[in-house]
């Protein structure tokens, strides 16, 4: 007992952090009752907590269970009457603990007290930081501590939304924890996620859905269908700051103020993933070889270098760079022949302009034109695509931007271009947001009623659809003009069409003028009794009135009585009579004449009452100065009645008109501007439509260019191959010669073999004369490889000569060959004498050689077979004639064909290699 006695006299701040649980235990619950007790956060108990807040990192993290559940007690008092300055200072040092230690307590009211704290943590100030710290937590190497955070996070999103809370850092996470070990972290995850799916729908799918399992997306799919069939979420706990401005609402608009709110979180099945998706640099992810095969003249090349874009920019946000580049092939694709590469085109266009949203505008001017041109394709996988990416790009822009190229195109030759435009300018009115000004109205009213006049059903439907739509925006009131001259069976058709349309732009009643709300009633009263006066016209009879104006404008305190403006007349007991005139009209006129000789005396007082009227507009114009001025400038005029009757009908004074000409003037150079304006404009455009064209031109220029030099490359590979096929016919033309050359060799061993004297021997027929030498036959090599390289090309060409043995040597005839020489060959000559001269004794001479034989056995039968006159002697001199001819011209067709050969083996040394 002494020692509790003891410790209750220490501070609270030192029983805070003392060694035995139970003091520590006290001092939570003694704060918990301090704090409930204050009048305000700025009380002086919650100063040691503001300023040392490590107190509650010791309280949250305390190794007793008993007084940690006090401790957190304790903190859920702070934060809930401290203060926000409090809650900040604390929120560093107790949310890691809290996650740590408390929220897998196994005691109930622990962990419920934690996960308290961290909401009101949450209700102070906003969820960001403390969902930070928790994130950290999931690395937690304790299982249970994991599952725990998990929680929290599942709990922090069903009471506060993904509105107010980011789920973006915690979407990034769960691929991770949905591959943890332990069953309990994924089924915390299962939960996370199915709470996420609550607000965000399918756009969370991109951030982390392909990185699952098959068995783990199956299983959420599960889930995710009972959670559709559940009514939209909303937020079930309040910051501060919406508390307060749910309180400072009207007692009648809160409750709407916040339904408005819950209507807004009515919408998370509509968030798009773009909000939720970090950007990507995909620029640099393009092929390099992207523009130039995309140049191809293979549709193939281009339809892959489409597909290749494809991959690159199919993400959920793209990180804005210059696309320029990419978007003028992309809109020059629009005009390709073949279909896939239009499709293709089209796609990628379309993901570029979800991809980048707001930044694709500066784009639109370059491919909206070309895909609008496109529309005229009747396939519906093309219209399909073009219709995507119009719209695409109209998300990324306004319709006071895409109504120009609209209405132009609304007016097309092509009815496929008119149908497809039309179906476009419906689909931009449902979704804009933004009211069409007058001027836009009416220029889509004038395309709309145009279509009705056409021949296809479907472009007059379209336009009543048109009509209909507008209608549905700006109200059937402000419609009614713009439908003046149909007839009825339009209107119904466009009477159909506003009450099945749904838009999300909608005229809102416009709110009454500040003018009229700023004058609290007393000027109203008062314009209307000059009004009335004016409208009265006693202008003559009310001058005399003014006599009196001096004074009370010099002492304005008599102002305020209604009855005092018109009772302004010298004697204080006039008021009666002026509720008279006011009552009637007729009570009035006697009145008049009465103060009718007094004109002069207010003539010289006029000067002196305009001063004391200066000041009066400043407080009030329509009190002081309108009051005096419209009675007082109908008795300056006497004569013409002309210049009172005006100024009581306007009911202004001198400087109200003086602001309205200002007003006027400001209006005149504000008109001025924007017509200056406009032609700036015009001209910039026209500028940037010449620097369109120079651009097209150059991009034409380069694709010729990159033609011609595909071309020449060409041409050179056809030349190298030519110079190979030459090369080629060089070697077998020497190979042919070699062949010569050594048929020549045996054709004047053969004749040296036979003898000189001997009748049957070449040299008695004179064959030394006869035969060519080995020069001749060089030199007649050219004419026989141009012979045999005219045959080749023949054969190459299919051009099949019917007798192409005489174009070969003699030489292969002699030596045996199928190839023999023609008639007036030396050879055949000199085969005749043999064959005549060894008629008898056929091969009794040639038989040692079997090339001799062989020959003379052939030569008989062909001679033999031929005429019997040749064997006598005149024919064999006829015949050995006839030889020695043949001999010199193969002599003379030899040399031609060394020349030839040399000609071309220098041509071939002189060429580069």
């Amino acid at each position: 007992m002494a020692e509790e006695e003891d410790f209750s006299s220490l501070p609270l701040t030192d029983r805070w952090i003392h060694k035995v649980w139970k003091v520590r235990k006290q001092a939570y619950e003694e704060a918990a009752q301090l704090f409930e007790k204050t009048p305000d956060e700025y009380d002086p108990v919650f100063r040691p907590f503001i300023q040392d807040p490590s107190l509650w990192k010791s309280a949250a993290a305390d190794s007793n269970v008993a007084a940690q559940q006090d401790g957190l007690a304790a903190l859920c008092a702070f934060l809930k009457f401290g203060g926000r300055d409090g809650a900040l200072r604390a929120r560093q040092h107790a949310v890691t603990p809290i996650v740590e230690k408390c929220l897998s307590s196994t005691r109930a009211a622990t962990k419920a007290s934690a996960l308290e704290a961290l909401l009101l943590f949450i209700e102070v100030d906003v969820p960001g930081p403390v969902i930070e710290e928790i994130i950290p937590v999931l690395s937690n190497k304790v299982p249970k501590v994991v599952a725990a955070a998990l929680a929290a996070l599942t709990q922090i999103f069903h009471n506060y939304g993904c509105k107010i809370a980011d789920p973006k850092p915690v979407l990034k996470i769960l691929p991770k924890v949905f591959g943890h070990a332990d069953k309990n972290v994924r089924a915390e995850a299962t939960n996370l996620t199915v709470e996420f799916y609550r607000w965000l729908r399918d756009a969370m799918k991109p951030m982390f859905w392909n990185d699952l399992k098959p068995t783990q997306q199956t299983d959420l799919e599960a889930q995710f269908e009972k959670v559709k069939a559940e009514g939209p979420p909303k937020q079930e706990r309040l910051l501060k700051s919406q508390q307060a401005a749910k309180e400072r609402a009207p007692a009648g608009g809160a409750d709407e103020e916040y339904d408005d709110g819950g209507g807004q979180e009515e919408e998370p099945a509509e968030v798009d993933a773009f909000d939720l998706a970090e950007p990507q640099d995909v620029i640099s992810k393009v092929p390099k070889s992207f523009f130039d095969n995309l140049s191809s003249s293979k549709w193939k090349e281009r339809k892959e270098a489409l597909e290749a874009l494809y991959a690159v920019v199919n993400v959920p946000r793209i990180k804005d760079a210059d696309f320029g580049e990419t978007n003028r092939c992309l809109a020059k694709c629009m005009k390709d022949a073949n279909i896939a590469v239009v499709t293709q085109a089209a796609q990628c266009i379309e993901l570029l302009a979800k991809g980048l949203r707001r930044g694709y505008a500066k784009y639109r001017s370059t491919v909206m034109q070309p895909i609008m041109e496109r529309l005229k394709e009747k396939k519906q996988v093309v219209s399909d695509a073009l219709s995507a990416a119009l719209d695409a790009v109209f998300l990324s822009t306004d319709l006071t931007e895409c109504l120009e190229d609209i209405t132009t195109f609304l007016a097309h030759k092509n009815p496929q271009v008119k149908e497809g435009t039309m179906k476009f300018l419906v689909r931009c009115l449902r979704t804009t947001r933004d009211v069409p000004s007058k001027q836009e109205i009416a220029s889509m009213v004038e395309s709309a009623k145009k279509l009705l006049s056409e021949g296809s059903e479907a472009l007059r439907s379209g336009g009543a659809e048109i009509l209909g739509t507008i209608m549905k925006i700006i109200g059937e009131r402000a419609m009614n003009p713009h439908l003046e001259g149909l007839d009825d069976i339009r209107k119904t058709k466009i009477k159909e069409f506003y009450e099945t349309a749904e838009v999300k732009a909608k005229e809102k009643p416009k709110p009454p003028p500040p003018a009229a709300r700023a004058p609290p009633g007393g000027p109203k009263k008062v314009m209307g009794k000059k009004a009335a006066a004016g409208v009265k016209k006693p202008a003559p009879a009310t001058a005399p009135p003014p006599e009196s104006a001096p004074a009370p404008a010099a002492a304005p305190t008599p102002r305020p009585g209604p009855g005092s403006k018109l009772g302004m007349p010298k004697p204080g007991g006039l008021k009666a009579p002026q509720k008279r005139t006011l009552g009637g009209p007729g009570a009035a006129s006697p009145r008049r004449p009465a103060p009718a000789p007094s004109p002069p005396p207010m003539e010289e007082e006029l000067p002196a009452s305009p001063p004391p009227a200066k000041p009066a507009p400043r407080l009030g114009l329509g009190r002081g100065g309108l009051a005096a001025r419209s009675l007082a400038k109908p008795a300056a005029p006497s004569v013409p009645a002309a210049p009172p009757s005006p100024t009581p009908t306007s009911g202004i004074s001198s400087i109200e008109r003086a602001e309205l000409e200002e007003l006027r003037m400001a209006n005149e150079r504000l008109l001025k501007s924007l017509d200056e304006a406009r032609h700036e404009r015009s001209k910039l455009t026209s500028e940037i439509q010449e620097l369109k064209n120079q651009n097209a031109s150059l991009i034409e220029d380069h694709t010729r260019d990159v033609l011609s030099i595909k071309a020449k490359e060409t041409q050179l590979v056809r030349a190298r191959s030519d110079a190979d096929a030459a090369e080629q016919t060089n070697d077998r033309l020497r190979r042919e010669l070699d062949r010569l050359k050594r048929a020549l060799s045996k054709a004047e061993a053969l004749s040296a073999a036979g003898g000189p004297g001997s009748p049957g021997s070449p040299h008695g027929l004179g064959f030394r004369t006869m035969s060519p030498t080995h020069d001749d036959i060089y030199r007649d090599a050219p004419h026989r490889m141009s012979m045999a390289s005219s045959l080749s090309e023949e054969k190459e060409n299919g051009e099949g000569m019917p007798h192409p043995r005489s174009k070969l040597s003699p030489e292969l005839r002699y030596t045996g060959s199928n190839a023999s020489s023609g008639r007036g060959s030396p050879a055949r000559g000199f085969r005749r004498d043999v064959s005549m001269e060894e008629k008898e004794p056929r091969g009794a001479d040639m038989g040692a050689s079997g090339y001799g034989g062989g020959y003379s056995d052939r030569a008989g039968s062909r001679t033999g077979s031929r005429s019997g006159g040749r064997d006598t002697p005149t024919g064999n001199t006829t015949t050995a004639t006839s030889g020695m001819e043949s001999w010199k011209r193969a002599a003379e067709v030899t040399s031609q064909l060394k020349a030839r050969i040399e000609q071309m083996k220098a041509k071939q040394a002189s060429r580069p290699q």
